[in-house]
């Protein structure tokens, strides 16, 4: 029976913390970015509008100022007047 020297250990543990950090580092970057933020609370405000047939008035944390309509479309700054996204999205 042969047993794992203590070198070999070394290298798998090594290995394993640099896996590991790579990993972790990875994941990190997962959040949500400001314009991904943003384009999420422009369509909640969105389907808001739409689900209770009324005006609806998102206003962003650089205080730019969009109201969106009952019937989905949307009047601000900034955004497409027909999806409420961002103008300068590619969707």
């Amino acid at each position: 029976m042969r047993g794992v020297t203590l070198v070999e250990m070394a290298v798998v543990l090594v290995l394993l913390g640099l896996v590991s950090t790579v990993a972790g580092l990875a994941l990190g970057r997962l959040g949500p970015t400001p314009d991904g933020l943003r384009a999420h609370h422009l369509e909640e405000a969105r389907a808001r509008a739409i689900h209770l047939e009324e005006p609806v008035i998102f206003v962003d944390n650089g205080g730019h100022l969009v109201r969106f309509l009952p019937d989905g479309r949307a009047i601000g700054i900034g955004v497409n007047p027909v999806t409420g996204h961002a103008a300068d999205a590619t969707r």
